[in-house]
């Protein structure tokens, strides 16, 4: 599975949209089948991980891996409320990274990264869409003054914007004309 962030532009847009037209259009010869290619697995689609939904801060993948950038959502939130997984999935890390509480959870195919936070859970525990994991922590984010969860969410390696798998959201997707 391939999760495309956002940045590619109308023109990657256009050149994805001649491809799908041109691969309809195509068929086999008389008397062949053609066998179906490889089918992906879907992407799960995520919850918010703290409500009510408002953002302090957007997506903003760097040009290159190493480049500074912004890799994931902020939410506005408040110290204290509870912080909700965003799948089902497995816990696989509970701890603290530098000066702040992480919580990830294994989504399958995608991961969620969520701090601060006070985990209620440890690595390992299995988890449900919507299951509290723990609290927002206290801990002074890149949001000060204000309180923000960070959601960073990766595809393998790959960081991809939360808004294209966030239910009701999701990436942009062009349809034929009728």
């Amino acid at each position: 599975m391939r999760i495309r962030p956002r940045r590619r532009g109308a023109a990657a847009a256009l050149v994805a949209l001649a491809l799908a037209v041109t691969a309809v259009g195509a068929t086999a010869p008389a008397g062949r089948a053609v066998a179906p290619g490889p089918v992906e697995e879907a992407a799960p689609v995520l919850d918010a991980p703290v409500q009510p939904l408002r953002a302090a801060g957007l997506f903003d993948p760097p040009a290159r891996p190493w480049l500074p950038g912004h890799r994931g959502l902020d939410l506005i939130a408040v110290v204290g409320a509870p912080v909700l997984s965003p799948g089902a999935g497995v816990v696989t890390f509970a701890g603290r990274v530098v000066d702040r509480g992480v919580v990830t959870v294994d989504h399958g195919s995608l991961r969620s990264s969520l701090e601060p936070v006070d985990a209620h859970v440890a690595a390992g525990t299995a988890v449900q869409a919507g299951e509290p994991v723990g609290v927002v922590g206290s801990e002074p984010g890149h949001c000060a003054p204000t309180t923000c969860l960070h959601w960073g969410v990766r595809a393998g390696d790959a960081y991809v914007d939360p808004l294209d798998v966030l239910r009701g959201y999701g990436p942009i997707i062009l349809l034929p004309d009728r």
